[in-house]
């Protein structure tokens, strides 16, 4: 892994351990998958704790994710569950992302993500601790994140022309197709070489795979990309779910 990725992952550890219960940490998503990007991958953590948040804790789980000033430390997100609320899918757990923090569920796919690719930072491994997901739950999940909420912003247009909606709702459109359709996760590498055969626009796909690779990126305007990215969306989550 990338050094100065390991020495926050290190730092964290080393802040969140005196702070809360701690029990167990794991890494997933990318940093699992083996397919993490210093400086654009999210850091997804998963804290196991011995019992349930308290006001005191919510306080220094804040404090903790502040006080991080290394490179990357932005990006660092972190899902706090109690060891007693494990096996419930629909509660919500506190929750350090995108600078802030927040209550919500630990989904069906992380959990699947970490019985299939974990990263153990602490504790015991995902297998001894978290109860796995069953093929119905992961598909219900996933069915419902396609139509309850991508379906629904991708109605909207504005938000379209950031990047990170292009590029987080075309490769989740792509690999929510193959979990339907084959029963397993992908990572987001994966998912570029997927979209070649659902007809997503090339432009797109380039634009994507640029700014994730390095790769020299298409002349497109904002605009069209916007455009072709929420039409495709739309048109594969519909056929996903037929």
């Amino acid at each position: 892994m990338h050094a100065a990725t390991e020495r926050l992952l290190k730092d964290f550890l080393d802040r969140i351990e005196p702070a809360v219960p701690l029990v167990a940490l794991w890494a997933h998503g990318s940093l699992g998958a083996g397919d993490y990007r210093p400086g654009r991958s999210d850091l997804d953590l998963i804290a196991v704790l011995d019992s349930p948040v308290t006001m005191e804790q919510w306080r220094r789980i804040k404090a903790v994710h502040r006080s991080l000033d290394q490179p990357f430390a932005g990006l660092v997100h972190c899902s706090y569950m109690p060891r007693q609320e494990l096996d419930d899918l629909a509660a919500e757990h506190v929750t350090w992302a995108h600078e802030r923090i927040f209550r919500r569920p630990v989904t069906a796919v992380t959990r699947r993500e970490l019985h299939t690719a974990p990263r153990q930072l602490y504790g015991p491994p995902p297998g001894e601790v978290l109860p796995p997901v069953s093929d119905a739950e992961l598909e219900t999940f996933v069915r419902s994140d396609l139509r309850d909420f991508w379906l629904v912003k991708a109605q909207g247009r504005r938000r379209w022309l950031q990047d990170v909606w292009v590029d987080l709702g075309v490769l989740t459109v792509a690999r929510a197709t193959v979990t339907l359709r084959e029963g397993r996760l992908i990572s987001k590498r994966e998912a570029l070489d997927v979209l070649a055969g659902m007809d997503a626009p090339e432009n797109v796909v380039t634009d994507i795979r640029a700014r994730r690779y390095d790769t020299p990126p298409p002349v497109l305007s904002r605009f069209r990309r916007a455009r072709l990215a929420r039409a495709f969306v739309r048109s594969a989550i519909r056929r996903a779910l037929a």
